[in-house]
């Protein structure tokens, strides 16, 4: 495997120094500031990423505030109260955007985040509490027990909730494989993850950086050297 200082050091170079790159690292909580996120405000980003799934982010950035109106602010408490008239409703409410199944991933997800809260004691203490080392197995809990959060948006999410966590775009992948790890061009197979799991873990190990930001020098060290404005608003398809 090509040594990650070798990698850091391309990403410097592609970025205008170690300054540069450093201010594109992604912000990370703390174990308490994570614990400290309600319950509402991962509801509105579990959300605001199903949203955006297949829709201009734009688009979505600029309907949200009537999002937080028509969802009552996010409180999954309060979602949970709501009859099927309300949820009815929803699909004809031009303050959003009027798609069934992702309004009713809404609804199954403040079941999930209700859940994960009496098990935990909120959805941000279960974070908080789930070790970057096993990413992989925090993406199967969405996947299963939430509603619409599998593969890239699960990731997406934790990225935007300020988790510890990798991003599988496609220069990520492209910078591991280049690498020497042998996993195939999208990284999706449980043979995959497992192998950029483990990889991530010996990096973060000799580095003493955070997963994230692993993610991202790895992503800023090869394919396309884009700038901070393409990479916010292209962050799934390339640079994390």
């Amino acid at each position: 495997m090509t040594s990650f200082a070798v990698i850091r050091e391309r990403a410097e170079r592609r970025k205008g120094g170690a300054e540069a790159l450093q201010r594109l690292l992604p912000h990370v909580l703390t174990h308490s500031e994570m614990s400290a996120v309600p319950d509402h405000r991962i509801l509105s980003q579990m959300a605001r990423r199903v949203f955006c799934t297949g829709f201009s982010w734009s688009v979505v950035d600029a309907k949200w505030a009537g999002f937080e109106e028509a969802f009552l602010g996010f409180e999954p408490g309060a979602l949970l109260f709501q009859p099927d008239e309300f949820w009815d409703a929803l699909t004809s409410d031009r303050r959003i955007i009027r798609n069934g199944m992702k309004i009713m991933s809404v609804r199954r997800n403040a079941q999930f985040i209700s859940d994960i809260a009496g098990e935990h004691g909120s959805f941000g203490r279960f974070l908080a509490d789930w070790p970057p080392s096993d990413q992989i197995g925090l993406l199967q809990v969405l996947a299963k027990r939430g509603s619409r959060l599998g593969g890239a948006t699960g990731q997406m999410l934790l990225r935007f909730l300020g988790w510890d966590g990798f991003m599988l775009s496609q220069d990520v992948v492209t910078c591991l494989r280049d690498a020497g790890l042998d996993i195939s061009t999208e990284a999706k197979s449980k043979r995959d993850l497992v192998r950029v799991q483990e990889r991530f873990n010996v990096w973060a190990d000799e580095t003493g950086l955070p997963h994230a930001h692993i993610s991202r020098i790895c992503a800023c060290s090869i394919g396309e050297n884009r700038t901070r404005p393409d990479m916010v608003s292209d962050i799934g398809a390339s640079e994390d």
